[in-house]
């Protein structure tokens, strides 16, 4: 198997991404601000080259990177 796309962090964040959690709710939970959780989800949506979280979340499950 390939390496991973996603840093620890970044894995974390789109897990609760797919459980509905907000910006805010993920920050809070994680411990970092809002500012960081938006800039890990901007950094995954550039490296699979795709526009919009819900796009990037797809792409992570076809990759076999998260799960639902």
């Amino acid at each position: 198997m390939g390496k991973a796309i996603l840093t620890r962090r970044e894995k974390e964040i789109f897990d609760l991404l797919i459980t509905n959690k907000s910006t805010k709710e993920i920050a809070t939970k994680l411990g970092i601000s809002e500012k960081t959780v938006r800039n890990h989800i901007s950094n995954v949506m550039q490296k699979l080259g795709v526009k919009g979280r819900a796009c990037a979340v797809i792409e992570l499950i076809k990759l076999k990177e998260i799960t639902l």
